[in-house]
């Protein structure tokens, strides 16, 4: 009846996977940036605009992963409880009804 879930880890490549796409991804943006023909101005705010873009991006992520492990921990207590109340629980004994 104990199923615990079995933590699931990435393997080195897919994080190193993970990274140099992001790496890539932001070094395009910023070269299309920089090369880009407008102001000095134009450039400046299309970089702060993807600096908070991708700032924002990693905030959801984590709020996302935070709320999801939340809910893991509460699923987890519950089916604790459920398995002590089961355990103790004896058909063939009941007991009296407290006054």
């Amino acid at each position: 009846m104990n199923e615990t879930p079995v933590k699931q880890q990435n393997t080195g490549a897919y994080f190193g996977q993970a990274v140099a796409s992001f790496a890539i991804a932001l070094l395009a943006v910023a070269a299309g940036i920089y090369n880009m023909e407008a102001d000095a101005w134009v450039r400046a705010f299309m970089g702060i605009a993807v600096l908070y873009l991708t700032t924002s991006a990693f905030t959801l992520a984590k709020v996302i992963r935070d709320r999801q492990e939340a809910d893991q921990i509460v699923s987890r207590v519950d089916q604790a409880r459920m398995e002590k109340i089961m355990t103790e629980y004896d058909p063939f004994h009941p007991k009296p009804p407290k006054a």
